[in-house]
């Protein structure tokens, strides 16, 4: 019975330790379209899916994104596709509360042009 007691918890231990996951992070945002992520391995280049920010608006949008994602921000990628190199994708925080298209579309800097 001892040794049963010793294997479930030592299996237990293994099942409930947190898994250590390396997630991407915020390392650039050079426009209303296009971010830099990383982790610690690679880059990558990222263009928002459905957004479409006005010429006049740009500053505003980029310093919006940069004040609600700060550089370091750890965030989800959901990937839409490709395109010219450049993956297409919405893009999260870690806890999936805020979505940098949809913050954009709320602030009436972006029209949306594609569906959900």
């Amino acid at each position: 019975m001892k040794k049963l007691s010793k294997i479930l918890i030592i299996v237990c231990l293994i099942a409930l330790n947190p898994v250590i996951v390396n997630s991407a992070e915020i390392l650039q945002i050079k426009n209303s379209n296009t971010i830099l992520v990383g982790d610690q391995n690679r880059n990558l280049t990222i263009g928002l899916v459905c957004v479409d920010v006005n010429e006049n608006d740009e500053i505003e949008a980029t310093n919006l994104l940069k004040s609600e994602f700060p550089r370091g921000s750890k965030v989800k990628i959901r990937p839409f596709g490709i395109k010219e190199n450049v993956l297409l994708a919405k893009v999260f925080n870690i806890k999936g509360t805020k979505e940098m298209s949809e913050l954009l579309a709320a602030k009436n800097f972006s029209s949306e042009i594609c569906p959900n």
